[in-house]
């Protein structure tokens, strides 16, 4: 098929280069313009482009993708097909009109569950057990067409968002490939989604990362897990922001929430519902991340003979 690529993240990536391995003559790749990133401000470019550019590939890296110039040019492609993963901007219908086969989008969750911007970060950050990949026909709403293929996987007990966005990326470039030719021998059946069984995952926002130690200590490592690589899951100690990178559910105990326990080493921190954390890496603010022992070694905290921490360090105060 001759075909137009809209992407942007790394999750995008395999998807191009499967479309390559596969024949398909990619006539023009779309991806976002290059952003200011790190403390330095420094242009970076988005992974698809360093993949376009590694390919030989033809480049467009437009402000809007609904300007009257960038409609032109699509139409003068006559494309069969416009495939599109984690673009991060609305198709107009100017552009859905325009491909054969329509626009075709590689969505990371088993539609309707999970619409939006970070399915791959909520499935995980809300403990789900499985989640996987849609292909889908873009339509004027928010990932609500139709499905055209699905493809399941468990997620792991202690999987985080990274490591499954690497391997559901894999999985969805073989999925979008099986999706074209299944469209071009016209033996797809597409499938309406059930409105009514919509969940939403919108696009992470700092304060989302906040920990709440009322919660059980489960929410909190699933959050810890899920919201990476950004926001990830952090607190307040001693008044300044306090990362946990990694945590894990560790045997159950009473006391207030939020409050510091060392056990033989161990960092621990009291939830609600009776459930403890065990903090294995975090970051102060102001320094590189480390694990709870070389914290431990370094924070000089203040300790009972029962292992609590003085409430003064009890995580969550701001001051």
């Amino acid at each position: 098929m001759r075909i137009v690529f809209m992407g942007t993240p790394e999750f995008a990536v395999p998807t191009l280069d499967r479309l390559l391995e596969t024949g398909h003559n990619v006539a023009l790749v779309l991806t976002r313009p290059d952003r200011p990133r790190g403390r330095g401000g420094k242009l970076a470019s988005p992974p698809v482009k360093e993949a376009a550019l590694r390919l030989g590939l033809p480049l467009l890296q437009p402000e809007r993708v609904r300007g009257p110039e960038v409609v032109d040019l699509l139409r003068a492609l006559e494309t069969d097909a416009i495939v599109v993963v984690g673009y991060g901007q609305i198709i107009p219908q100017a552009i859905i009109d325009l491909p054969r086969y329509g626009i075709i989008n590689v969505h990371a969750s088993l539609l309707p569950k999970y619409r939006g911007a970070a399915p791959i970060q909520w499935a995980v950050a809300n403990g789900e057990p499985f989640t996987g990949v849609t292909t889908m026909r873009i339509n004027a709403g928010l990932d609500t067409g139709d499905m055209l293929m699905k493809y399941e996987t468990p997620i792991g007990p202690d999987e985080d968002a990274l490591h499954l966005g690497g391997r559901l990326a894999l999985v969805g470039a073989d999925l979008l490939v099986k999706t074209l030719a299944a469209l071009e021998a016209r033996t797809m059946t597409p499938i309406p989604q059930n409105d009514g069984e919509a969940t939403l995952a919108p696009i992470l926002k700092k304060e989302d990362g906040l920990i709440s130690w009322s919660l059980p200590a489960c929410a909190v490592a699933n959050r810890s897990r899920g919201f990476l690589p950004w926001p990830g899951t952090w607190t307040w100690f001693r008044g300044q922001i306090f990362h946990v990178w990694r945590a894990r559910v560790a045997e159950p105990g009473e006391g207030p929430c939020g409050a510091l326990i060392v056990d033989r080493r161990r960092l621990l921190v009291q939830c609600g519902a009776a459930t403890r954390l065990e903090l294995l890496e975090v970051q102060p603010e102001g320094r590189k991340r480390m694990s709870a022992e070389a914290f431990l070694n370094g924070a000089k905290l203040d300790r009972n003979r029962h292992g609590a921490l003085d409430e003064n360090d009890m995580l969550g105060r701001t001051s």
